[in-house]
C-alpha cells in the first residue's frame, strides 16, 4: 500500500450519477489515482483482483453480490485491502456487519466532502475510522441483545404491515410462536408499538423499504 502522499482508487456504486460524482471529487485530488468503476460486487472483485487498488470506496446496494459479501471476499483474497463503505441508509446494523467483514471504515453518502477526506486519508494510514454518531450508535449496542435469523425474518414481515396470522403463514410457523417473537423484537429493540419496531428497523438497516 501506498503513503498518504498519494493512493490508486476504485469506486463501486449501482448508480451512474453517484460514481461520476465520486469520480469527479477523487479526480480534484492531487494524491489521488482513479484506477476505475465497478457498478456490481462482481466487478468490484474482479477489479480488486486485476488492479489491486490501494482503497475501495463501496456502496452496500449491489447487484449480484451485495456489497457485505464483496467486502468479506476481497478482505479474504487481499488481507491486507483498505475498503470504505459508502452508504445512503446510515444504519448500524450494515455498519457493524461491513465493518465484521473487513472494512475499514463506514461513511455516510451525505457526509461533508472534508469528512470524506479525512475518513480516507484516516483510512490509508492503516487506522479504522467511524463517523462520531454512528460510533455512538454501535457502542450502545455492545450493551443489548441482537436479533436472532428468524427474528430478523420476522421483522421484515412485520415492517411491511403484516398480521401475526399473515407473518405465521409466510414463516411456516404457528401465531403463537409470531407473538413470542415479536415480543422478544420489541423489547430488544425498546420500543412499544409495531410501528416504531419498523421505524426502528429500518433506522438501523435491518428493513429496507423500495
Amino acid at each position: 500500500m501506498n503513503t498518504l502522499t498519494s493512493a490508486s482508487i476504485v469506486i463501486a456504486d449501482v448508480h451512474p450519477l453517484i460514481r461520476a460524482g465520486m469520480a469527479s471529487l477523487i479526480e480534484k485530488q492531487d494524491s489521488f489515482t482513479l484506477l476505475g468503476q465497478a457498478a456490481s460486487g462482481m466487478q468490484a472483485m474482479e477489479m480488486c483482483d486485476r488492479l489491486q487498488p490501494d482503497l475501495l470506496l463501496m456502496d452496500l446496494n449491489m447487484p449480484d453480490c451485495d456489497g457485505i459479501e464483496a467486502i468479506g471476499r476481497i478482505s479474504a483474497r487481499h488481507p491486507g485491502a483498505k475498503i470504505i463503505i459508502l452508504s445512503g441508509h446510515e444504519g448500524e446494523d450494515e455498519a457493524d456487519r461491513g465493518m465484521r467483514a473487513g472494512a475499514s471504515a463506514y461513511m455516510a453518502k451525505s457526509a461533508p466532502l472534508d469528512d470524506l477526506m479525512a475518513c480516507i486519508h484516516t483510512v490509508l494510514s492503516g487506522k479504522k475510522y467511524m463517523m462520531p454518531e454512528m460510533a455512538i450508535k454501535l457502542a450502545s449496542r455492545i450493551h443489548g441483545n441482537q436479533l436472532t435469523p428468524r427474528e430478523r425474518d420476522i421483522l421484515g414481515h412485520l415492517a411491511t404491515g403484516m398480521s401475526n396470522k399473515v407473518i405465521a403463514r409466510a414463516a411456516g410457523i404457528g401465531v403463537g410462536t409470531v407473538k413470542f417473537h415479536v415480543k422478544s423484537i420489541m423489547s430488544k429493540l425498546n420500543v412499544c408499538t409495531r410501528t416504531e419496531a419498523a421505524m426502528v428497523a429500518a433506522r438501523r438497516g435491518l428493513v429496507h423499504f423500495a
